[in-house]
């Protein structure tokens, strides 16, 4: 089987100051250039992410490089303008913040091409903290940095978990198969909202289709201070909730009921955990877990509640 052609997608809002660290790490790929192209989705920005990315790359021969400018707000409208203009068998996403290993499109490629039945994957996720990792922050949490770290083993998805936006891959087909990103969902500017990447791959998995973890294609993201805020971590968790209930009642009644169940056990372990911490004299990571449990659901189960966020 031949190397799959790749379309690497970044999508961008107002992040001059790391965008250019993010492009220059898919310049030095060891892939060969003839293999990928780079697609940069500018989603408004208001900064100079536009001069800077219209110019990247008129001095670098051989780098397939288009620079796209999405008009309607939202990640998910970036995305999929991305998808469309996209001539790789696979499209790959990282985030505008994120820094690629110089091997991570040629360990992508490498996945694709020996493992036929992936419809999609997601690789190894290390944070980069501006500052030290705090206190408050347990394994539980750091999921909120969009960090994914499941060992050194290939391995499928499951339990209702799936790839992150900073670090995943999809065969084409499978989009013209179950559609693009639902633009009803997703972060819209500088609010926090997500489950964009959750109702994709949900729709994947319902059908059968498989969805790996690649843990040898790695990026690094950059956490800066401001998101280790309380405000941030406020925002981000009503943010959490509020999508999963848009993202459930859009299916139905049923998945909506069946969204606050698994709130209920998850409150239930939360708590177990809290007693661990606290019992373990780490309090900060015992009350910051319950704080997030009760501002996701505060995002799940009142609309007017997470206007405050």
């Amino acid at each position: 089987m031949n190397n799959p052609q790749l379309s690497v997608i970044i999508c961008t809002y107002n992040r001059s100051d790391c965008i250019l660290d993010a492009l220059h790490s898919l310049v030095q790929q060891t892939l060969p250039r003839n293999l990928f192209e780079v697609l940069l989705v500018n989603n408004n920005s208001a900064d100079d992410t536009a001069s800077l990315c219209e110019n990247f790359a008129q001095d670098i021969p051989g780098f397939n490089y288009r620079y796209l400018l999405e008009t309607q707000q939202g990640l998910s409208h970036a995305r999929n303008r991305g998808i469309r203009e996209a001539a790789g068998d696979v499209i790959i996403f990282i985030d505008d913040d994120a820094i690629a290993e110089s091997d991570y499109l040629e360990r992508m490629s490498a996945f694709f091409m020996h493992t036929p039945d992936a419809a999609a994957c997601g690789g190894r996720i290390y944070p980069r903290f501006e500052s030290r990792r705090p206190r408050w922050m347990s394994h539980f949490l750091l999921p909120l940095t969009s960090s994914i770290d499941w060992g050194n083993s290939i391995k499928i998805f499951h339990n209702r978990q799936f790839p992150i936006g900073a670090n995943m891959a999809v065969r084409s087909s499978m989009f013209k198969k179950y559609g693009l990103f639902n633009p009803g969902l997703g972060r819209k500017g500088n609010n926090l909202d997500g489950g964009e990447e959750k109702d994709f791959f949900y729709r994947l998995a319902s059908a059968g289709e498989k969805i790996y973890y690649v843990p040898d294609a790695i990026v690094h993201h950059y956490v800066p201070s401001r998101r280790l805020t309380f405000d941030f971590f406020r925002r981000q968790s009503i943010g959490i909730g509020k999508s999963e209930r848009i993202r459930a009642k859009s299916l139905s009644p049923t998945e909506y009921f069946k969204s606050l169940l698994r709130e209920g056990l998850k409150w239930g372990a939360s708590t177990v955990l809290f007693i661990f911490y606290f019992l373990t004299l780490r309090p900060a990571k015992a009350f910051r877990l319950l704080a997030f449990r009760w501002y996701v659901s505060k995002g799940l189960f009142s609309v007017n509640r997470c206007r405050e966020a």
